[in-house]
């Protein structure tokens, strides 16, 4: 049997158990007929997925889709009237370990190739984060969790939709000005520089250390050093950024121009090509891997940066700011919305070079079998 057949017998094991405890033991939180009924269909529905190699592909997918449909009914009826007693917990744990079926499932579906192979691959990640904001939502609710210590899931979204005007001012002040300014200076000072190391081993030996000291400057003590040079709007928190990114950017470049074979280098002395030549035809295409890794690095380290910096000094805008003024008023589910913000654009820049990555570097071994 292989892993994912043992995982899924496991999990269906388990979730079989929760269901059998939480039908034994009724109570308050499951006693209505349909709740009983959504929790015994996704039972009998995960039984019948551990057999679902014996039916065509249409019926695999019908499976999958009842599962699915089980699994979204019983996180919904749980949703309704959360007792926090032995049998609404069982119960959870039903619910949960049917949808860590489902995901198991769906990532060991073959790939298809065009946006439904990119739907595909989308959707179990996101089944993933789905169940977690509901186990999040269940357990806020059923022990009535304050919200001053976490605010559940649907009262950060009812935040965001009240307050889209200052989340939209945030986000331009932080990301827009002050985390993506900061990373294209901050990329494009490093790809100059590597050229430079790469051109010279004087320099290689100097600046090399430089950005090793650079990158170990604490954002703590830097931040407000920049605020007092380059004052309270964004273009401090852009040379916050620009010292974060340089480093990793730096770093990788330099590693990746130096990544071709001594046999490929040797081809291009016997073509009598320049160095130059050389960089555009060989070296910079080889490069291109280490690249995309330096800036997806960059790309996660330009909003901590950004953010942080306007701990330490900015305009009456920015996530930071909101951050850390909603924090001494308590109201927290205002930062959760800033969170929320802040980690959807973080995703979708770090996702737009992943994908640009995939179309630069499609001949690298990393990126065939995707």
């Amino acid at each position: 049997m292989s892993f994912v057949a043992r995982t899924g017998a496991t999990q269906v094991a388990g979730m079989l158990v929760a269901l059998v405890v939480a039908i034994a033991l009724g109570g308050a939180s499951i006693d209505g007929g349909l709740e009983v009924a959504i929790l015994l269909a996704l039972g009998a529905t995960g039984l019948v997925m551990l057999q679902r190699d014996r039916f065509g592909a249409f019926w695999q997918s019908c499976l999958i889709a009842a599962l699915g449909v089980a699994v979204a009914l019983a996180a919904w009826a749980l949703l309704q009237a959360p007792v926090a007693d032995t049998t609404f917990w069982a119960a959870v744990i039903a619910v949960w370990l049917g949808a860590w079926f489902l995901v198991a499932v769906l990532a060991d579906l073959p790939r298809r190739k065009g946006l439904v192979g990119l739907g595909q691959s989308l959707l179990a990640p996101l089944l993933f984060g789905a169940t977690l904001l509901w186990l999040w939502e269940v357990i806020v609710r059923a022990l009535e969790v304050p919200r001053v210590i976490l605010p559940a899931p649907s009262v950060i979204w009812a935040r965001i939709l009240r307050s889209t005007d200052i989340l939209w001012v945030d986000f331009v002040q932080t990301f827009v000005k002050g985390a993506l300014s900061g990373f294209a200076i901050g990329v494009a000072a490093a790809l100059v520089f590597a050229l430079l190391v790469d051109r010279s081993d004087f320099l290689r030996r100097g600046l090399l250390p430089v950005g090793n000291f650079l990158a170990a400057l604490p954002i703590i003590g830097t931040a407000p050093i920049m605020v007092m040079w380059f004052g309270f709007d964004w273009p401090s928190k852009a040379a916050v950024v620009v010292a974060m990114v340089f480093f990793p950017m730096l770093v990788n470049t330099v590693q990746g121009l130096a990544a071709t074979e001594a046999m490929q280098r040797d081809l291009m002395r016997t073509y009598n090509a320049s160095w130059t030549q050389a960089l555009l035809k060989l070296r910079l295409p080889a490069a291109m891997p280490f690249i995309f890794n330096g800036l997806k690095i960059s790309s996660t380290l330009a909003l901590i940066g950004a953010i942080v910096a306007e701990f330490f000094g900015s305009p009456t805008r920015g996530m930071g700011f909101r951050i850390s003024t909603e924090v001494g008023r308590l109201q927290l589910d205002m930062v959760w919305a800033e969170i929320a913000v802040a980690a959807l654009a973080g995703s979708l820049f770090y996702g737009l070079i992943a994908l640009a990555e995939r179309g630069v570097t499609f001949w690298h071994p990393s990126q065939r079998g995707r």
